[in-house]
């Protein structure tokens, strides 16, 4: 189940605040490794470490890192003050946060009763890969996004180099990490506390739900970790918030099962997802179109959801002229632009609900 080795620490290739990227020389071969240094502590070049290498050992897409276990050359790290909320529990890095539910929380007050959201769109989203698209789009017009990272990828919010991005450039007005995942300017234990969590730490006009970097497929009907999308707009839902479904499309996937609207959003708003959301699409090419509205029917989303189609509006040239690169699993604006137009529908129809405009809803089957 777990690799592990030893490496010497032999040159920093990159540092951010919560992150160090070294080359390390392992079994006579230099790599490079990955260092948690909210985790792991203070390490230096010359330092012999404890790897997890069990990622790169498989070829799996771990961002091309071994990660840092522990520092084998220097003193220990001291536990910090405040909180008791474990996460990663009973695991070998099991570590201790505050979370905004504890009576030491200056937000433990205020959620202690709190029951709704009033309205706040929240924008459920199932790739990591999304929410740089939607929190320019949202930003770009004045409204104050907050974003909240599930545990259903990566772990660490540290790990993502678009969240360190947004943070930087003020578009995220703050973050939010829930259940296990760590590293959020707020813990919360789950989604339904995290969101309120966030309302009252950030008072958004937008919230936006997404896994960290990272995602399982298995190519079955349920085994992929973007199902969580489902529970994320019950969620809302419950409590009093605005459900925005953004949908997983794409024609440049060579997977049958991604063309159009992926399986992913079909089975979550058909089978998962219990309560009435709102469902933006992008308005593209005829035939394309026409098989994403053939999905909608056979799978009687119109039923079930409030279903618009939105103009990108200007967003893709927008996206390639950004200082970040926007990519999903590879792919550019240019080479996947259906994905990409139907993150910024989705922002288009949410500004258009805050500033109380019409939305170009399908009323009947088309």
């Amino acid at each position: 189940m777990l690799e592990t080795k030893l490496g010497v620490l032999k040159e920093l290739l990159l540092e951010r605040p919560g992150i160090q990227v070294y080359k390390v020389l392992v079994n006579g071969q230099e790599e490079k490794c990955l260092v948690y240094t909210d985790l792991v502590g203070a390490v230096h070049i010359g330092d012999q470490v404890l790897l997890n290498t069990t990622a790169q050992s498989l070829k799996l897409g771990s961002g091309g890192y071994h990660y840092v276990i522990t520092g084998l050359s220097g003193a220990g790290k001291d536990l910090p003050s405040g909180g008791h909320i474990m996460k990663l529990r009973y695991t070998p890095l099991q570590i201790k946060v505050l979370s905004a539910e504890e009576e030491e929380s200056p937000f433990h007050r205020e959620l202690k009763d709190a029951d709704s959201l009033e309205g706040t769109p929240v924008l459920a989203a199932t790739l990591h890969s999304m929410l740089g698209p939607l929190a320019v789009e949202l930003h770009r017009v004045g409204l104050k996004v907050a974003y909240i990272m599930t545990d259903g990828a990566a772990l660490p919010l540290k790990f993502s180099q678009t969240v360190d991005w947004l943070v930087q450039e003020g578009i995220l007005q703050g973050t939010v990490t829930i259940g296990h995942a760590f590293g959020g300017d707020v813990e919360a234990v789950n989604i339904y506390s995290g969101l309120l969590a966030a309302r009252a730490a950030f008072q958004p006009d937008v919230i936006i739900v997404s896994m960290g970097p990272g995602i399982v497929g298995t190519g079955t009907k349920w085994g992929f970790s973007g199902v969580e999308q489902g529970m994320i707009l019950n969620a809302v839902e419950t409590l009093k918030g605005l459900p925005v479904a953004v949908p997983r499309i794409s024609f440049a996937d060579a997977r049958p099962r991604h063309q159009g609207l992926s399986h992913h959003s079909l089975t979550v708003l058909s089978r998962v997802c219990k309560v009435g959301c709102l469902l933006p699409l992008p308005h593209l090419k005829e035939e394309q179109m026409g098989l994403i509205l053939e999905q909608v029917e056979r799978e009687g989303l119109l039923g079930l959801h409030d279903v618009c189609i939105e103009e990108e509006n200007g967003a893709l040239e927008r996206y390639r002229s950004s200082k970040l690169k926007f990519t999903t699993m590879g792919r550019g604006v240019d080479e996947d632009p259906e994905f990409f137009a139907a993150l910024a529908a989705t922002a288009q129809a949410v500004i258009k609900v805050l500033a109380g405009q019409a939305l170009n809803r399908i009323i009947s089957k088309l």
